[in-house]
């Protein structure tokens, strides 16, 4: 990898020149990969790859917020939200 930001393109590069496949495959590959969890967590399962770590749903309830400019009392609906948790592989081979 070239520099502190890796891109998706960096990722297919890596993937391409790691499984000896051709550019496009790697990126077809790579876009499965994001496709399967992004499915997955929208049906509402989790994803637990061992020894990388977990992807889920955070759930936020509704609550009451302020604007920041005018100080106004504003409603805040539930949402959902991706989240990942390192497994201790990822944490190991970061440090």
């Amino acid at each position: 990898m070239k520099s502190a930001l890796v891109n998706k393109n960096d990722l297919v590069d890596a993937v391409a020149e790691a499984t000896q496949l051709t550019k496009a495959d790697a990126g077809r590959a790579v876009d499965a990969l994001f496709q399967a969890i992004s499915d997955s967590l929208s049906k509402g399962a989790e994803v637990r790859v061992v020894g990388f770590g977990s992807f889920g749903v955070s759930h936020r309830k509704a609550r009451e917020g302020r604007n920041p400019r005018t100080g106004e009392k504003i409603n805040m609906p539930a949402s959902k939200s991706p989240k990942f948790k390192a497994g201790k592989g990822l944490k190991d081979a970061v440090q």
